[in-house]
Order: structure tokens, then C-alpha cells, then sequence
């Protein structure tokens, strides 16, 4: 099995997530871990596509919402991780072959539970595309804005990872 995961993180949770996710594959297969600024345009030779993002502001970050995480990130000292573009704006460009399995996470604050999720847009974008979706959006969790993440969430994440390599239909 061959994966490509695309990650967009701002403060390192979502790309600890995404290691996680690219560890547990690795059981069955060859991962590359890409951050979104330097994913390609065109997914080629994957039998999966894993994409992992923050949710910002109820859905997918936008400009305005990562702008007000470099803000945040300056404010504490620290820098982003995801400085460029971010998910939404690569789903909207990439071309995909048809067909190829498909799978999203993204990290969302555990208290105060609100609605809203990054992978679930991530979905909706890519309807009509050449997906399978090979698993429901799952969710990861951090303390606050700024993480870290919850105890026991890289080890959800790996394992996961795994769990997902068992679902991609041989080629």
C-alpha cells in the first residue's frame, strides 16, 4: 500500500496527529507526510489519501482564521507550523485519480465541546470527486487552542493509522 498524508496544523497538534496517523500506516505500507504548503497539485501512485486538518472558527481555517493563529502563535512566542496556504485552498486545486480511498482526521478543542469540524468540510469539498471514503471523519483532541494534545490521542492516532491500512482494497 502506498499513502500520501497531507496535513495542515498551526500550533503542531494537527502535525503530531498526522505523525501519529503516518506511524500506524507504516505497518502496512509506504507513507509520505507532507505539510499542505508543499503537498502536489496532483495525487499520483496512492492507493490512499489521508488529509488532516485544525478546526477553525467551526469548519476549515480560512485566511482570516489563520491569521488570527499567527497572532496567537506571536503572542505566546512561537511560530506556525502551516504558514502558506492552507486544506481548503489544496482540496480546491488538487487533481486526483480515479479512484483512491480516502480519509480525514482533524483536531478540534475537547472543552468546550462545539459543533463544527474540519474534516467533516473536507468531505463536503471533495463530493463528486474520484474518493472512496474508507472511513467515517474522526476527530482529535486538544486541551485548548494551543494544545497540547489530550492524553492518550498520538496512541488513538496510530492506531487508527493502522486500522485504515487494512481498509484500502488492494489495487
Amino acid at each position: 500500500m502506498r499513502a500520501l498524508l497531507v496535513y495542515e496544523s498551526m500550533f503542531g497538534n494537527t502535525r503530531a496527529v498526522a505523525e501519529a496517523v503516518a506511524e500506524g500506516l507504516r505497518r502496512h505500507g509506504d507513507v509520505e507526510l507532507v505539510e499542505v504548503g508543499d503537498a502536489p497539485d496532483a495525487v499520483e501512485d496512492v492507493e490512499l489519501l489521508v488529509i488532516g486538518a485544525p478546526t477553525h472558527a467551526f469548519g476549515m481555517s480560512r485566511p482570516t482564521t489563520r491569521d488570527d493563529a499567527a497572532q496567537r502563535a506571536r503572542a505566546v512566542g512561537t511560530s506556525l507550523v502551516s504558514r502558506r496556504e492552507g486544506v481548503r485552498e489544496w482540496v480546491a486545486r488538487v487533481r486526483l485519480p480515479a479512484p483512491i480511498g480516502l480519509a480525514v482526521f482533524d483536531t478540534k478543542v475537547a472543552r468546550p465541546r462545539l459543533p463544527g469540524s474540519a474534516a467533516k468540510g473536507i468531505v463536503k469539498l471533495l463530493r463528486g470527486a474520484p474518493v472512496d471514503l474508507l472511513a467515517v471523519p474522526r476527530h482529535f483532541l486538544v486541551v485548548d487552542t494551543l494544545g497540547p494534545l489530550v492524553d492518550g490521542e498520538t496512541e488513538r492516532a496510530r492506531e487508527w493509522g493502522t486500522a485504515l491500512a487494512r481498509h484500502v482494497p488492494a489495487r
